[in-house]
């Protein structure tokens, strides 16, 4: 796992270290210092922490003007252990939400499972999203069918052509514009 770099090839165009208004403005990453690590595995140092001892993230693009933002995920998503969605709403959503973020996409190929309980926070993200969204794209089969038998659909689109949808051929905005697409079709807009 500590060979898995966050996506890095839209580093022109967004970088949260560099972003005032990310939540993880000013950050400095060491190149050779692995002191993250899931379990017994170390990550790459470029992920990013928000108090989860199993899950880490990387913002790889916001825009503000559109109000989206593109979260990249890494580790075990433990919400009955860990309360990893309380730790991720408050520690990093709630301050995008306050910077105009209605739309989030999350990128999760690289999450290994998912440990749900119960829904209150994502209950109280969508809530707090007004006409925004929130998009689950690349997760695997058995974290979407854990998504499910939690109800998790009823907050999160994921599932169909969002399971495999091939986002590093094209660049953020692109993504932003075909997501918005898919939902609006999804919604009959």
């Amino acid at each position: 796992m500590h060979e898995l770099e966050p996506y890095y090839n839209w580093r022109d165009y967004y970088v949260a270290a560099d972003d005032e208004r990310s939540p993880f403005y000013g950050e400095i990453y060491s190149e050779f210092e692995y002191d993250k690590k899931v379990y017994n595995f170390l990550l790459h140092p470029q992920w990013d922490e928000f108090g989860s001892q199993t899950l880490y993230l990387k913002i790889i693009y916001t825009c503000y003007n559109k109000g989206f933002t593109i979260i990249e995920l890494i580790g075990e998503w433990n919400d009955a252990i860990y309360n990893d969605i309380m730790l991720l709403k408050r520690e990093v959503i709630d301050m995008l939400i306050q910077e105009g973020i209605s739309k989030f996409l999350l990128i999760g190929e690289n999450v290994l499972n998912y440990h749900g309980s119960d829904d209150s926070y994502y209950e109280e993200w969508y809530d707090d999203i007004g006409d925004g969204w929130i998009i689950a794209l690349n997760f695997r089969d058995h974290v979407v069918s854990e998504f499910k038998d939690f109800g998790l659909d009823y907050y999160i689109n994921f599932g169909g052509d969002l399971d495999n949808f091939p986002w590093r051929t094209i660049k953020p905005q692109q993504l932003f514009h075909h997501m918005e697409k898919r939902i609006n079709n999804r919604l009959g807009i």
